[in-house]
């Protein structure tokens, strides 16, 4: 049975499940990727190790996020071509692709190694914890695995295909598990062996991925010949990748700031924030997951010319998301230091991460409905206003207002966790406004 999905016809709420359990599936194992590491160290290793871990692991989660972004750019343009039934174009985009992200690779890369001294001061690392957080970054970011790692998800699911990412993530995740336990548990390298064995599992989901996928059909022609430099289509990609990139990274910047503030804090605070940051990829599962399958998903219905499907899924998405969003919410808020419990023994370290993870409770709700809206502006090819709504909740309330929040005396993490659900309410708005504008001179949107 193929494992590519058609959105353009058939019951919607069915097509969007079936694509978004696979995505979620996915970005709960990412999460528990992320997260092993954390999980890992802050068992078999010390509280150094930890800060290490959550500072050098939240850097990596943000250009991961950038090379995901930049991917979004490949997914939305080979699905609008897919709608458009002009699957023949899919070799130029995927092979253009491939050219693309293998610049991007060496250039992170370059960055990451030589940079990851004066990055680790930037965040304030705890001086304790220095040396291993610059040889976490070392590590992680000498490695070009993880730029073909994202870039095969966004090529997949461009076609339909939320399955094949799965399974990519699913081989990372064993693989990680396994050899977080060899190098810090039983070789005791603390975080080091924490940033080797996320490399190394990457490596190998990567090469049986590659072994995965020569072996099934595609519905483009996919050859040689097709890995070329073509100026226009990475012209394309990158002018709808590009916009998503610089909002992730202002987004991540944002996050890297609240963690600067919680290191200035101690090692507990940093620890804990860490610790937080790891329990929110799976609060933020669901709206994640309906985040990327309602970018695929209006792709292909807008190539199509069937909008009337693209908001029916984008309804659909947000009333699924939203139950989830208030369930997890409402156990974040009452339950957070039983969540923080699963990565730390140590007393202090909980009860930061439990303070800070109430204010994320408002958020789990809050981003049900901005997640849908994102992914239902990306499939339109709308990334300009996604990056400037993003940009705008960042810097426009979430960095100024956790840093006004710090001042108070006494300081709490639950005061300066509450930037961020404040700056989702903002960003919300915003989108609530570009739909109202969408509507006013596209009346077939009504």
């Amino acid at each position: 049975m193929s494992s590519r999905i058609d959105f353009t016809s058939g019951s919607v709420p069915r097509a969007l499940i079936h694509f978004a359990l696979p995505v979620m599936f996915a970005l709960f194992l990412q999460a528990m990727y992320g997260t092993v590491d954390l999980l890992i160290v802050g068992q078999f290793a010390s509280s150094t190790d930890v800060s290490a871990v959550a500072t050098g692991s939240q850097i990596m989660q943000t250009v991961t996020n950038l090379i995901s972004s930049l991917a979004t750019g490949t997914t939305v343009l080979l699905g609008q071509k897919i709608g458009q039934k002009k699957p023949s174009e899919g070799g130029k985009i995927a092979g253009a692709s491939l050219i693309l992200f293998a610049l991007i690779g060496i250039a992170f890369s370059l960055l990451l190694t030589l940079g990851a001294a004066p990055l680790s001061r930037a965040m304030n690392a705890p001086e304790a914890a220095f040396l291993k957080t610059v040889h976490y970054l070392s590590i992680c970011g000498g490695a070009l695995i993880m730029i073909f790692y994202n870039l095969i998800g966004g090529l997949f699911r461009g076609m339909g295909d939320s399955r094949t990412p799965f399974i990519a993530v699913a081989i990372a995740c064993v693989s990680n598990i396994v050899l977080d336990l060899l190098m810090v548990a039983v070789f005791s390298f603390g975080a080091a062996g924490a940033a080797l064995a996320t490399v190394l599992s990457q490596a190998i989901s990567v090469l049986v991925s590659y072994h995965l996928i020569s072996n099934r059909p595609l519905p483009f022609a996919m050859t040689r010949a097709h890995v070329t430099f073509h100026k226009e289509t990475i012209k394309r990609i990158l002018s709808l990748g590009i916009p998503l990139a610089v909002q992730d990274l202002f987004v991540g910047l944002s996050f890297l700031i609240i963690l600067a503030i919680a290191n200035s804090l101690g090692v507990n605070a940093s620890a804990g924030v860490g610790v937080s940051e790891k329990i929110c990829g799976f609060i933020m599962l669901v709206s994640a997951a309906f985040m990327q399958s309602m970018a695929a998903f209006t792709a292909q219905n807008k190539g199509a010319g069937r909008m009337d499907r693209a908001i029916k899924g984008l309804q659909c998405a947000m009333g699924l998301s939203c139950g989830c969003g208030l369930i997890m919410g409402f156990f974040t808020f009452f339950h957070g230091d039983i969540l923080a419990g699963l990565f730390t023994s140590s007393p202090s370290v909980m009860a930061a991460a439990a303070d800070y993870l109430k204010a994320y409770a408002f958020d789990a709700f809050l981003t049900s409905f901005l997640f849908c809206f994102i992914g239902f502006y990306n499939g339109l090819g709308l990334t300009s206003f996604v990056m400037a709504q993003g940009i705008l909740g960042s810097f426009g309330v979430r960095v100024p207002l956790s840093y006004l929040l710090s001042q108070f005396q006494p300081v709490s993490l639950f005061h300066i966790g509450l930037a961020t659900p404040c700056s989702t309410l903002i960003q919300i708005v915003l989108c609530l406004g570009c739909w109202s504008l969408l509507k006013k001179h596209h009346p077939h949107l009504q």
